[in-house]
């Protein structure tokens, strides 16, 4: 259950940050969901650093998966602009 769970976040956190990046996101909606589930693995790794606790509800889950998920993009858009 909490794998489908962990999909809904990503793939919400995926589409709100290709709202928030200009431009299209690699993938269509498979791409979103990849950004999202990557971002928010970041999202949760860069709370670990900064010793937060991530002990969030969904809709933190949310927001840290959209912050990551904006970081991924941005990340994409430029190696994807420096060939």
């Amino acid at each position: 259950m909490d794998f489908i769970l962990w999909l809904i976040v990503g793939l919400i956190a995926g589409g709100i940050a290709s709202m928030i990046v200009p431009g299209r996101t690699p993938g269509g909606t498979f791409g979103a969901l990849g950004v999202g589930l990557l971002g928010g693995i970041i999202g949760g790794w860069i709370l670990n650093l900064l010793d937060v606790d991530t002990n969030l509800s969904w809709i933190g889950s949310l927001v840290v998966g959209t912050i990551g998920a904006v970081i991924v993009l941005y990340a994409l858009r430029a190696m994807s602009n420096r060939t």
